[in-house]
């Protein structure tokens, strides 16, 4: 059940850790990896949408790139997200992460203007020429207010061979069954990854490589449970973190930003950490966690 492809399996978009001051809190962010690691999770994301990387500056961000590749060593693959509508903040983070030793990037659609397509093409393409390291396209229009379509996926991965992947944040399988399509006739070893965490199963039917997902982050071990037992084709093991996955997305709806949710549930987990959120915000309250 294996494939050619560089990101297959099950990938954390880390939360950012920070004090309640709103400094990053280096100590329980690298009990965090190392959690992940130790789980046999595929990869780490840092500065997705759960990282907050909207209201996090540049040279933060890079500081703690050097950290975590750094305190990762290897374990797993260290993937940066670069989003951000400043193409110069791009491509300085996206040197920093090249420099410090991260092995992917991951670029979402410049947001509030929601980009035309040939806009599109012309940024992605920036982003990836920017940096010898893979790119991830980052697809989640609910956010950003447009929509990677199949086609522009597969010239993207054309024009830029290292565009080598996607994650498509899309609550619908069609639309990812049909950029797995569109993209393999380009690059068969093209990895298509969901954003959704109650998608692997579907996503590997489909013919993608699993899930870059939120709840990664609370339960680990579930999801690698999962895609091991989906690559020995135990498909009654499969099913069975396959439910826990399904019966844990109700954590989403618990608060008022699905952030603050999973910052609360990894700190019910047992690690100590600060549920605090970037303002403008609603905070997750006692009774909420």
């Amino acid at each position: 059940m294996t494939s050619n492809a560089m990101f297959e399996g099950v990938f954390c978009p880390s939360i950012t850790i920070t004090k309640e001051n709103g400094s990053v809190d280096y100590d329980n962010w690298g009990r965090h990896l190392d959690h992940l690691a130790d789980s046999g999770i595929d990869g780490v994301l840092l500065f997705g949408s759960i990282g907050e990387f909207y209201s996090i500056d540049v040279h933060t961000k890079a500081e703690v790139v050097k950290f975590a590749v750094s305190r990762v060593a290897g374990r797993m693959k260290v993937l940066v997200g670069v989003g951000d509508t400043n193409l110069d903040n791009v491509r300085t983070l996206a040197a920093e992460s090249e420099a410090a030793g991260a092995d992917a990037l991951v670029a979402v659609s410049p947001y509030y203007f929601g980009p035309s397509p040939d806009t599109a093409k012309r940024y992605f393409s920036a982003v990836a020429k920017s940096t010898t390291l893979p790119v991830l396209l980052y697809n989640f229009p609910a956010r950003t207010g447009n929509d990677l379509s199949p086609e522009l996926v597969a010239d993207l991965a054309a024009e830029n061979p290292n565009i080598v992947g996607i994650k498509d944040t899309v609550d619908t399988i069609s639309h990812t069954r049909k950029v797995i399509v569109a993209a393999r006739r380009v690059n068969p070893s093209f990895s298509v990854l969901s954003g959704f965490d109650e998608y692997y199963t579907v996503n590997r039917i489909s013919g993608g490589n699993g899930v870059l997902c939120g709840l990664t982050n609370v339960e680990p071990e579930t999801f690698v449970k999962l895609h091991r037992a989906w690559q020995k084709g135990d498909y009654a093991t499969a099913v069975q973190a396959a439910e826990r996955i399904s019966y844990l997305m109700r954590l989403y709806d618990t608060a008022d930003l699905f952030i603050s949710a999973i910052k609360g549930a990894v700190k019910a987990k047992g690690l100590s950490i600060s549920t605090a959120i970037r303002e403008p915000a609603t905070q997750l309250t006692n009774r909420q966690y």
